[in-house]
């Protein structure tokens, strides 16, 4: 049954103070609708959440092997990271195996998300550098596969450039999509970003989440290295270490989720209306939680990391974030 928007409802002293409404669709790898929370047909720009299928393709044509990048860069390339010294040296050995450098990387520089990393950069003089865009694993593993091709690496940003040609022709694969019909735009790195409707994310990562031979391949790495995906305090590395792999899943920009559950062989896409990036943390744990995807104890955990109480400067609670899931129930 299709219902309403889910809504995200910030409290104060147990009075509602702000609400996010989203979307949210889970399918099964056959195209079957498990749930659906407002309207699956919500176009939706995927930005980083696709990362994983976009890793596929590097691995695919055969970059992956012929340079020699290993489960570590791999697992980057999925990353939306946090520019800890572990993500950067992962960063620069992609580079290398590249035959690149950080001036090839068409992401631009940005201080590190995560917040001690970004101070002891400032602390030391340093200014931020391309290796610290939370998307320079997915930019080296692009050059990697331009050189593979034996393309220009100057450019394999632009749209018509054969490294973007083939994310799209990725894109299409999973989520089933006539290229015809593939809405493209500019990423907040740089790179081509797709629009598509929400369903179709889902659909995407239920059939790429059961897949054999290279989705496979990266969800295993991936699961192996779940500090990489996304770093400290971030819950794309907590669903990845507390699921122990049994849950994948990918945060894109402007409230956008997905998540694949391989051995339920069902795929989640989530997007919040007003892109609130706290609100599509704390919708995916209550989808994962209320569809089964993860057990109690592990939802618990996650809920820590997606929605911890509100506190004020005095460090008492004050308010609380809910998620109400017409038709599932609610999260409190």
């Amino acid at each position: 049954m299709v219902t309403g928007p889910g809504e995200v409802v910030v409290t104060r002293g147990g009075l509602a103070e702000s609400c996010h409404r989203f979307h949210a669709v889970m399918v099964a790898a056959d195209g079957r609708c498990i749930a659906a929370i407002g309207g699956a047909e919500t176009p939706t720009f995927a930005r980083s959440a696709i990362k994983p299928l976009q890793a596929t393709a590097v691995l695919e044509d055969g970059a992956g092997d012929a340079l020699g990048l290993e489960g570590e860069e791999i697992a980057l390339a999925c990353a939306s990271h946090g520019g800890e010294p572990e993500h950067v040296a992962v960063v620069r050995r992609a580079l290398g195996r590249a035959g690149a450098c950080e001036d090839d990387l068409a992401c631009g520089p940005h201080p590190p998300l995560y917040a001690p990393a970004a101070d002891a950069l400032a602390a030391a003089g340093l200014r931020p550098g391309r290796v610290h865009n939370s998307c320079s694993g997915k930019h080296a593993a692009m050059l990697a596969l331009a050189r593979h091709y034996g393309a220009p690496l100057a450019g394999y940003n632009a749209p018509d450039h054969p490294v973007q040609r083939r994310m799209a022709a990725e894109v299409c694969r999973w989520t089933g999509t006539h290229e015809r019909d593939l809405q493209r735009a500019v990423d907040g790195c740089g790179v081509v970003t797709f629009r598509l409707p929400l369903g179709a994310l889902a659909r995407a990562f239920a059939r790429w989440g059961v897949a054999s031979g290279v989705p496979a391949r990266v969800r295993s790495v991936v699961s192996a290295h779940p500090h990489l995906l996304a770093g400290t305090g971030r819950l794309c590395t907590a669903i990845s270490r507390e699921s122990r792999g049994a849950v994948l899943a990918k945060v894109g920009a402007e409230g956008v989720y997905c998540a694949c559950v391989p051995g339920s062989g069902h795929g989640l896409a989530v997007k919040v209306l007003d892109g609130a990036r706290r609100a599509a943390d704390a919708a995916v744990v209550a989808l994962l939680r209320a569809l089964g995807a993860v057990d109690e104890g592990v939802a618990e955990r996650l809920w820590q990391v997606a929605a911890p109480p509100l506190r004020n400067t005095r460090d008492e609670v004050v308010g609380r974030i809910e998620v109400r899931l017409p038709g599932l129930g609610e999260r409190a």
